[in-house]
């Protein structure tokens, strides 16, 4: 398992909108074969920076999901509400402490 971090921001008049189309499909997301666990976080300063962070089973489940319908139909809306590249990270969790 690994974990997928991704950051986004948005034009704030936009925001409403990501938040409203990421309500939609958000189950469907984490029911997405290979996703374990899926939140959205927003910067407490600068808040039209989100990110999404989710644990995939295998980079090839991430990378069925990246190739499918859905994300081809999520990317199609949230892209134009961009005001920056979004940039991506897949890392290995190294340490847990509960």
């Amino acid at each position: 398992m690994f974990v997928r971090i991704v950051k986004m921001g948005f034009e704030p008049s936009k925001i409403d909108e990501f938040l409203s189309d990421f309500e939609a499909v958000k189950h469907q997301i984490r029911a997405f074969e290979g996703c374990q666990f899926l939140e959205l976080y927003r910067d407490k300063h600068n808040t039209n920076q989100f990110f999404t962070y989710s644990y995939w089973n295998s980079e090839a489940d991430l990378e069925q999901y990246r190739h499918s319908d859905l994300f081809k139909s999520v990317w199609a809306k949230t892209k134009p509400l961009f005001n920056t590249k979004p940039e991506a990270w897949s890392v290995d969790k190294v340490v847990t402490l509960k």
